[in-house]
């Protein structure tokens, strides 16, 4: 059961800045960006891709062999050899003696070169980066090795989607990996900072960097120990969350096991995080936690945050039960279900979360905050499963503002803005055929969590009046009038569904 011997090359250089100068606007010019792929290879080619089938791009790729990024492709991203001289033709300035001292590529059997690690696009609607890391498992064709660096994956895209970007000074990537999280801080961050415990991260971290002219404080150790005394505006984290067997004969792959039993490191981090955030500071991050039989989620989670002071939104996306969670894992570093490797793994992670009780694993996002002020914090925990709009980060941000702000107001307060319905949000009422006032109403948000919220007759007739000229005490004596009902039970019944509303950003 254990991992094959490490075959994995040196990570690249970055001793020549010429060279990287040179390699960026090679890149570039050949149109080897994310829109430049996607359009090379078309939406099945791409899609198959992205699940991770190579076949398709191959195949694609093999079709228009002439054009740079399909040579590129081939190369670094599906693993295969290629000629020198079309290596070459796709990046004059860096050249194949250039990709060699940067230790991009190796020599292999006729003269053809070959990759030594995965270097793909990246990037957003503004940006277009490059990422380096470890050679994929479909490019290695096997297990992966324990010390290999993750690329561009399902964790990193989700923490990058939900992060809140707002202008900061100081900002922390906790666990940086290849460096995919501080790219996008370097929009939005005048000092960046990342950290991780393996040294072989550092290194592609500090080569994808590098290629995209951007400065990071590069530092190595376990989770927050490297910045002891440090205090940061926002620090994001995609830790080493996998809940893996503490088992000799279970591989620890340093991309997602941080050697805790359990979800304890992901805990202890969060325990661990107000000493790192300045007032008003916030943390970004994804975790695993272990449910046993009956045990609600939102009361583990509470455990982690009670006692630290800060303001918490945790948002659950998932769960699964631990049978779904020992497969994830166990393909996860290469093994294919079906052969005695996996086997092995699967009921190691039975026994595990047998020993332990553990029925369910839930994931999630969790966005913490460091009050500004000395105040009660506040704790918002909810289940999203459905899909959300992306990126999530100014959803986010807003939904922060927006709780902050019902904490440090009362009742007054919120009753006496004139509130409005975001643009976003629609009303949908239900009924029978021929019946006169519907079964069900309510509201669906277009855009953020995409919230779908029932209303009642009270509540209905107060959203539907929002907006922007009455306040919402107003709106409460007229909803009175109509009722017939004392203006404190309208009051009372509507406050809980606005505080919501407004949370949510159904209500500005």
């Amino acid at each position: 059961m254990s991992s094959r011997p490490s075959e994995s090359q040196p990570p690249p250089s970055v001793a020549s800045p010429r060279l990287l100068a040179g390699l960026r606007e090679d890149l570039r010019e050949a149109a080897y960006t994310v829109d430049g792929l996607d359009h090379l290879l078309g939406p099945v080619a791409s899609g198959a891709l992205y699940r991770e089938q190579p076949l398709p791009a191959t195949r694609a790729t093999a079709a228009v062999g002439g054009q740079p990024a399909a040579c590129l492709l081939r190369c670094f991203v599906l693993g295969l050899p290629v000629d020198a001289p079309d290596l070459a033709a796709a990046l004059p300035r860096t050249g194949t003696g250039g990709l060699l001292e940067l230790g991009l590529v190796r020599r292999a059997e006729n003269g053809a070169l070959r990759a030594t690690c995965d270097l793909r696009p990246y990037g957003t609607e503004e940006e277009a980066w490059w990422v380096a890391s470890d050679l994929s498992e479909l490019a290695i064709g096997g297990p992966l090795s324990t010390d290999h660096v993750l690329g561009i994956g399902g964790a990193s895209t989700t923490l990058a989607s939900w992060a809140p970007r707002p202008r900061v000074r100081r900002a922390l990537d906790l666990g940086t990996g290849c460096g995919v999280q501080a790219l996008h801080l370097a929009g939005h961050a005048t000092e960046r900072t990342v950290t991780d415990l393996s040294g072989r991260a550092l290194a592609f971290a500090r080569f994808t960097l590098a290629l995209n002219n951007i400065d990071a404080a590069v530092r190595r150790g376990s989770l927050l120990e490297p910045v002891r005394g440090e205090r940061f505006d926002l620090i994001v984290s995609n830790p080493p969350f996998v809940i893996t067997p503490r088992r000799a004969d279970v591989p620890l792959y340093e991309y997602r096991d941080g050697g805790a039993a359990g979800d304890a490191l992901v805990a202890g981090l969060v325990r661990d995080l107000p000493a790192h955030l300045e007032p008003g500071g916030v943390a970004q991050l994804l975790a695993n936690w272990e449910l046993r039989a009956g045990e609600d989620w939102r009361e583990r989670l509470g455990g982690w945050l009670g006692g630290t002071g800060l303001d918490a939104w945790v948002v659950q996306r998932e769960v699964q039960d631990v049978a779904e969670y020992a497969e994830t894992w166990a393909r996860d570093g290469g093994h294919r279900p079906g052969t005695p490797g996996f086997d092995a793994l699967y009921v190691a992670w039975l026994d595990d979360f047998a020993a332990r009780g553990v029925e369910r694993v839930g994931f999630g996002v969790l966005t913490l905050q460091r009050p500004a002020s000395p105040r009660e914090p506040w704790h918002d925990l909810v289940e999203v499963p459905h899909p959300v709009t992306a990126p999530m980060g100014p959803t986010v941000l807003a939904g922060l503002q927006a709780r902050t702000w019902l904490a440090e107001h009362d009742e007054d307060d919120l009753l006496d803005i004139a509130w409005r319905v975001a643009d976003d949000v629609t009303e949908e009422r239900v009924g029978r055929p021929g019946a006169v006032d519907p079964a069900v109403i309510q509201l669906r948000q277009g855009g953020g969590l995409r919230r779908l919220v029932r209303l009642d007759t009270l509540t209905a007739g107060l959203v539907g009046a929002c907006d922007g000229e009455l306040t919402a005490r107003q709106l409460c004596s007229g909803l009175a009038v109509l009722t017939e009902a004392p203006v404190e039970d309208v009051v009372r019944a509507v406050l809980p569904l606005l505080r919501e509303l407004v949370a949510d950003g159904l209500l500005r």
